[in-house]
């Protein structure tokens, strides 16, 4: 089943697919959302009141979706590519395009390490299976 963030402002309504977003990024008062297939959005609501409309909308919206840092909050399935000294994520778009964001070290090095454990887990769940 799709699940679907709805965000109103006093002119319009967007309702978009979870798996679809790629990205929000913050500008000041205003927030970017680029989607996998490459469709551009900016709200002019700040990206903690996004995070908020996240967390009601979307129940588990945390598995898939990650705040970054103090401008990102990304889509975890889309992730391609962490470089920390570089400091750049690469997402990957529906066709296959990768888009780079640069993000200081800290919060990619979290973000890091969160996909290391899930992917731990992940390992470890399946040996548990393989042994009942």
């Amino acid at each position: 089943m799709d699940r679907y963030l709805m965000i109103k402002t006093r002119d319009e309504l967007l309702r978009i697919k979870i798996g679809q977003i790629l990205y929000f990024e913050a500008d000041r008062n205003y927030t970017k959302l680029l989607l996998s297939n490459g469709i551009q959005f900016t709200f002019a609501i700040n990206i903690g009141k996004i995070e908020e409309l996240l967390e009601k909308q979307v129940s588990g919206s945390n598995d898939m979706l990650v705040r970054v840092g103090k401008s990102h909050i990304i889509n975890k399935t889309h992730i391609l590519q962490i470089n920390l000294p570089k400091q750049k994520l690469l997402l990957l778009t529906q066709e296959g395009k990768p888009r780079e964001l640069i993000i200081s070290k800290d919060p990619l090095k979290q973000l890091k390490e969160s996909l290391e454990k899930e992917v731990e887990k992940g390992l470890d769940e399946t040996k548990g299976d393989a042994l009942s």
